[in-house]
């Protein structure tokens, strides 16, 4: 593996891993309120086009890091669409488990 790769791959965790805090966030507080729906749309659809990208050049960092970060703005794009209520029977059932 070459410095190249290298770089890739560190730049592939560190955006991936961007996304877990504001997801946790979510989860704990129980409250989507502070998230942009605009802002994470605007980000799926540009992960997606990564993957798409990545795919063509068959380039795995891109490929493996924004099909992950696509799933977790998804994720995220679901909380903020779903009622308070079902939030909170959501975070005590992970809770439990």
């Amino acid at each position: 593996m070459n410095y190249i790769q290298i770089l890739g791959y560190l730049a592939a965790i560190l955006t991936t891993a961007a996304n877990f805090p504001q997801t946790y966030k979510i989860i704990k507080t129980k409250s989507t309120d502070d998230i942009s729906v605009n802002t994470y749309l605007l980000l799926t659809g540009g992960c997606g086009l990564w993957v798409a990208y990545g795919i063509l050049y068959k380039d795995l960092p891109i490929i493996i890091a924004n099909s992950i970060s696509t799933s977790i703005c998804i994720i995220i794009l679901i909380l903020k669409s779903i009622n308070k209520k079902q939030l909170n029977k959501l975070n005590e059932k992970i809770i439990q488990d």
